[in-house]
């Protein structure tokens, strides 16, 4: 039993429908309309994520409103408890989608029994004595069997009064299949040595020995293949929570009785005490007990630098230890988490999308209903006008079948396959044509900068000897020294030091490690310290106003600083930092060129940012922006009228790539980044961007050039149709012809090339 509605002045109730059984942007408007009827309902319904999100009264039982999309003809569910809210890291294994394997299903048995079909009725060659009945088994299962979620929706249409492609599908391809069977079993078509005649003619006939069996398979084939590819790349959007939580640590080991105890992520609470060993990943927010350490941040933040932590800082959960044992106390669990916060604000910026409808569909809202009104206008006017039922009954078969929307069908995603198949040679991953639209109005282009406009790792980019000191023996101690630490900046440098010395760093006695200061250790003999200015103080190592003057200098700059001191004397200065890809200005340079306005968005301190921006030709920073606030700062740059492409690669950029109207993911980045976005750049290279906009705007171009031409041949031969100048196999060949241009127009986007530049894969200098 369902209660009946609550109506109070308290606050409204949200609530979230998984909806079922919509095939196109019309069924959406369908259950959207339907929903919004009932008193105090504001829904919303998205076909992409195939969800509705519906404002109630306070107390409204959501059984009503299931039952209501019921009604309509389609299913709905309430969404199963998220594994953000039971546990963060929690991510089981990615469910069976039943529907995309029916479809694939009938894909592959409609292309292994139509081709023969097809083959059979256009070349007379193939034609021997009873094919006809051969191209009937083939083509009944299907006409039947695949095309059939086409007839449910024609069903389910014509009961709620409505039309759309699937009506004019499920219509044609059954009239051609019904008349076929009359022309077999009842006129001269089925008598032995029958061919196929392929005539242009145009005199009324009474289509007693024509059959029309490649029409309806062909039409099912091709209509199936383009709602495979679409729900395919439909489903991949729904990704990007699962990639959001899989970052999370699975189990923890935890504080008991002083002992530790591993246990699944689940199962820790408020309050416990963890241990987080190095390399691990922190489990939940917390703060620290004991211990310090290093936290690399950057797929939460985009900081490229770790943070240093000690006894009393806060941390986060999916961030990771990079040196130290540190023990943490749990303040925040499951969906409280910031993990789990990011991952509800992907999910609510991928809901609050704007749904581009379908052009297709839209044309196919007034066209369908039109071409069967004509087809039946087409049969009173004959019968009424003397003629024979047979006579009549072709012309308004031959309605049907020229008005059956086979190149429609195909102009989507015909172009989307080859402009998408050249995407990916190219490096480009384009995920259906429901984000194409946005690429050609897109004005502004927000670039994150780590990972995305810089390299997103710790580089060694300049090295400051003092006076009397070899270059080379001040990379090779540091180097060794460094190269024992598991610290990310010490690594650089060691990293920095082989490659320009290109030899074995040597070996080190006596390491020890100085949390939060530096290193010291021996070297060939030498007492060696690397580290920050205490740690030199600490020795009583005398300072170099050279020295000091370059330290204050890269910093200033933002750069990270480190000193070098071995046998009681300052003898030189290390920089590290996060360098710019070599291909970023020239990336900027295009973007441009395409009429964008690039914006560099970041979380590190405004002195980067500004140095990075004029180094590649940035005007607008903004800098400093928590990773909460980036799909904010997208927001209100779409306030302002702007339509906005986002460019980034962190789970930091998720929410953000999902609220843009364009998301480009950079695909050496996090898994959340790119299944958040709607085109991923493969390579890591800021270039792609650029190609990325232009090859989706040339295919943008030919799926509306499709759709135009397509649609301009039903517009011509239906006339010619109805009045009896077409019979349905010319009707047939009028619509062949129709697909075959469609698909060599598509196929024109293969010679796309990228304008991009060779600079070579060299790595960044160090000065």
């Amino acid at each position: 039993m369902t209660s009946q509605p609550v109506l109070s002045e308290s606050p409204a109730s949200s609530y979230e429908l998984e909806i079922g059984g919509m095939t196109c942007s019309s069924c959406a408007m369908r259950i959207e309309k339907k929903l919004n009827k009932l008193d105090g309902i504001e829904a919303s319904v998205n076909y992409a994520t195939e969800k509705a999100r519906v404002t109630a009264p306070a107390g409204y039982d959501p059984a009503l409103l299931i039952a209501e999309v019921e009604k309509t003809g389609y299913t709905a569910v309430l969404p199963a408890p998220k594994a953000a809210e039971q546990a963060v890291g929690g991510g089981d294994e990615e469910p069976v989608d039943h529907e995309l394997v029916a479809l694939r299903q009938r894909l592959i048995g409609s292309i292994v029994l139509s081709v023969p079909v097809i083959a059979m009725a256009m070349a007379p060659a193939l034609q021997f004595t009873y094919w006809q009945w051969l191209s009937l088994a083939l083509a009944a299962p299907v006409i039947v069997w695949a095309a059939w979620p086409f007839h449910r929706a024609a069903w389910m249409n014509l009961r709620h009064g409505a039309a759309t492609m699937d009506t004019l599908v499920s219509v044609g391809t059954t009239s051609a299949f019904l008349w076929s069977l009359w022309a077999l079993f009842f006129g001269t078509a089925g008598e032995p040595g029958m061919t196929h005649p392929f005539e242009l003619s145009i005199a009324p006939t009474d289509g007693a020995a024509n059959i029309y069996l490649e029409v309806a398979a062909g039409v099912t084939m091709f209509i199936l293949a383009g709602r495979y590819f679409e729900k395919r790349s439909k489903r991949q959007a729904g990704a990007a929570l699962r990639a959001l939580l899989e970052l999370g640590a699975k189990d923890v080991a935890v504080m008991r009785g002083g002992a530790e105890v591993r246990i699944p992520i689940e199962e820790l609470s408020v309050g416990d005490e963890f241990v987080v060993r190095p390399g691990e990943k922190i489990a939940t927010d917390g703060v620290i007990v004991s211990g310090r350490s290093a936290i690399d941040a950057s797929m939460l933040t985009g900081e490229s630098v770790p943070v240093e932590a000690a006894p009393g800082d806060a941390v986060t959960g999916a961030t990771v230890n990079a040196s130290g044992r540190l023990v943490v106390r749990a303040t925040r669990v499951g969906g409280d988490t910031q993990l789990a916060q990011m991952a509800r604000m992907v999910e609510d910026a991928q809901s609050g999308k704007a749904e581009v409808q379908r052009l297709a569909d839209r044309v196919s809202g007034i066209f369908v209903p039109i071409a069967i009104a004509i087809a039946v206008v087409a049969l009173g006017a004959w019968l009424g006008a003397g003629f024979p039922v047979a006579s009549a009954f072709t012309a308004a078969v031959a309605v049907l079948i020229i008005a059956c929307p086979c190149a429609l069908g195909l102009a989507t995603p015909t172009a989307l396959l080859v402009g998408t198949g050249r995407g990916a040679q190219m490096g480009i991953l384009i995920k259906g044509p429901e984000i194409l639209e946005s690429t050609r109005k897109v004005d502004t282009v927000v670039l994150d900068k780590t990972g995305t406009v810089t390299t997103g790792r710790m580089t060694l980019v300049e090295a400051v000897v003092a006076e009397g000191v070899d270059r080379a023996e001040l990379l090779r101690l540091a180097g060794a020294i460094e190269d024992a630490s598991e610290h990310p900046i010490a690594q650089a440098i060691a990293k920095g030091a082989v490659e320009e010395l290109d030899v074995v760093l040597p070996e080190v006695e006596d390491f020890r490690n100085i949390e939060g200061r530096g290193v010291t250790g021996v070297v060939e003999g030498h007492a060696v310290l690397v580290g920050r200015q205490s740690l030199l103080d600490e020795w009583a190592v005398a300072q170099d106003a050279r020295i000091a003057a370059a330290k204050e200098a890269a910093e200033a700059e933002g750069r990270t600083a480190v000193l070098v001191a071995w046998d009681g004397a300052l003898r030189g200065l290390l920089v590290v930092a996060d360098a710019v890809k070599p291909t970023s200005a020239e990336a900027i340079q295009q973007l441009r060129g395409l009429g964008l306005t690039p914006i560099l968005l970041t979380g590190d301190n405004d002195t980067v940012a500004r140095r990075i921006a004029a180094e590649v030709g940035i005007e607008r920073v903004i800098a400093e922006v928590l990773p909460g606030d980036k799909a904010d700062v997208v927001a209100q740059l779409q306030a302002e009228g702007r339509t906005v492409a986002m460019v980034g690669d962190g789970v930091n950029d998720a929410a953000a790539l999902a609220q843009a109207d364009l998301g480009l993911a950079m695909g050496t980045g996090t898994d959340a980044a790119i299944e958040a976005s709607d085109i991923t750049l493969v390579r890591g290279d800021l270039r792609s961007a650029a190609d990325a906009i232009r090859l989706a705007r040339r295919t943008l171009g030919t799926i509306k050039g499709n759709l135009f031409w397509a649609f301009a041949y039903n517009v011509l031969a239906i006339p010619l149709a109805a009045l009896g100048l077409l019979n349905p196999m010319l009707a047939g060949a009028a619509m062949a012809f129709s697909s075959v241009f469609v698909v060599g127009n598509s196929l024109r986007l293969r010679s796309f090339k990228s304008r991009a530049v060779d600079h070579g894969a060299t790595a960044p200098a160090i000065a």
